[in-house]
């Protein structure tokens, strides 16, 4: 099981770009839900054309071009912030 959080990924349909990041984030097997900015409006208002947003909470860790190294720098943040891996914990 990855020690990484669940993301969320705001996008919109026919967003070439939020496809992109849906690819990259697969390959890099990040944790990510997806959600349509265009299903609510406060997500709409709140994000708009930045899409794709990827989102830990309410904290926005990137908005738009979410290339593999950018994505590689995110989740290497992610996991030392998460600590060492569970098998290295003590009592884990």
């Amino acid at each position: 099981m990855s020690d990484l959080p669940l993301l969320t990924l705001y996008t919109r349909t026919g967003c070439h770009l939020c496809e992109q990041a849906q690819e990259h984030l697969t390959r890099l097997e990040f944790r990510v839900q997806l959600l349509d900015v265009d299903s609510r409006a406060e997500w709409r208002r709140q994000y708009g054309d930045d899409v794709p947003v990827l989102a830990l909470g309410e904290r926005v860790l990137a908005r738009g071009v979410l290339s593999p190294a950018r994505l590689g720098m995110i989740k290497l943040q992610l996991l030392r912030a998460a600590g060492p891996p569970t098998s290295e914990r003590p009592g884990g």
